[in-house]
């Protein structure tokens, strides 16, 4: 019998994530249904013939074996194993109240958390041992599987290609601070600039970068990272996981003002170094691509394009398994209510 899988999503970055394990679901026979929640998510997006509810109600009826989530939250009273399926590789962002890396903050609300590599997993693995309610698999993240099973091809350029992406955080941002500098190199050399920003980018900054467009640079819109990173040569970023990404194709990246910065970024403090660390960085520094391997090895060493499949045999395991062998996971009473008022769904509170 096939067996009924929902995607629980809030962002669009959900997209690229959760259709590689929808492409393996449909191909062996299962099926598959998404669930939108919140004003942040782009529902324009999906294709013709993907399930989509418009509430709550309709995925409790559908009555899925697992609920898998790009995302931190996820309510308890929908049917299933509760998987958290990464939305990003690890950042070093902290929470500011207490200065726990957001990779690794635990609500008490998934049964099984999905790892990308060594430098997770060690961490969760950890914490599931403390927790005892929910278990953890080392899988892969699925959205890099086009980037290594041979589905995307890399587009011809005229020139290297620097990708530059920046965070919208004002702490973080660097778009607004590296205008000038980008227009200058824009116009003194001979790279092609792709930019892409994120999407709580504010319009006045968005607007300049967009004023610059021509043959050298075009901002691209939309949530699909992948054709980007493999088209670049080199990454300018800030702090975010999308350096870890671009780093995983053993390409080096240039962070202005990272909060942690590693080995294997090139990284700068002041505006006016940026040209010279991208010229650098484009002639590929042997100890850099050094680090740039290591670092690829701890973060992401799947590079067969089947961490979807791993994924879903470890989710199958657990449906299989049942949750008897785990202790109940906190109630949470709060967060599960704010979670009812904002779906509009009031019934009682499940018991695990």
């Amino acid at each position: 019998m096939p067996r009924r899988y929902l995607f629980y999503v809030e962002q669009n970055y959900c997209y690229g994530i959760l259709r590689p394990i929808q492409n393996v679901l449909r191909s062996r026979g299962d099926e598959v249904a998404w669930l939108p929640v919140g004003d942040a998510f782009d529902r324009g997006g999906f294709e013709a013939g993907e399930r989509v509810f418009d509430h709550v109600r309709e995925a409790i009826a559908w009555s899925p074996c697992a609920v898998m989530v790009p995302g931190n939250f996820v309510p308890g009273f929908i049917p299933g194993i509760k998987v958290m399926v990464t939305h990003g590789l690890i950042s070093e962002k902290r929470r500011k109240k207490d200065g726990v890396i957001y990779s690794f903050i635990e609500r008490g609300l998934f049964d099984l958390y999905i790892t990308h590599g060594p430098n997770t997993t060690t961490r969760w693995r950890q914490m599931a041992d403390e927790a005892g309610y929910f278990e953890v698999a080392e899988c892969g993240w699925p959205k890099l599987d086009p980037l290594f099973d041979g589905s995307l091809r890399r587009n011809a350029s005229a020139g290297p290609v620097i990708y530059f992406a920046s965070t919208f955080s004002p702490r973080l941002a660097a778009a607004p601070r590296l205008f000038d500098t980008v227009a200058r190199l824009v116009a003194e050399r001979d790279w092609q600039w792709r930019i892409q920003f994120h999407p709580k980018m504010p319009a006045a900054v968005t607007d300049r970068y967009r004023a610059l467009s021509g043959d050298r640079l075009r901002v691209v819109d939309g949530h699909d990272t992948l054709q980007l990173l493999l088209d670049a040569d080199v990454m300018l970023c800030d702090t975010s996981s999308i350096i870890s990404e671009f780093a995983l194709l053993q390409k080096p990246v240039v962070t202005y003002r990272n909060l942690s910065p590693r080995p294997y970024m090139i990284d700068v403090r002041e505006p006016s170094a940026v040209g010279p660390a991208l010229a650098r960085a484009l002639q590929r520094p042997p100890e850099v691509m050094r680090a740039v391997a290591e670092h690829a090895r701890e973060t992401h060493p799947w590079t067969d394009g089947r961490s979807s499949e791993r994924v879903i045999e470890a989710t199958d395991r657990l449906v299989e398994s049942g949750l008897g062998h785990l202790r109940p996971k906190p109630r949470n009473r709060i967060r599960h209510w704010k979670m009812r008022r904002a779906l509009r769904y009031y019934r009682l509170f499940p018991t695990r």
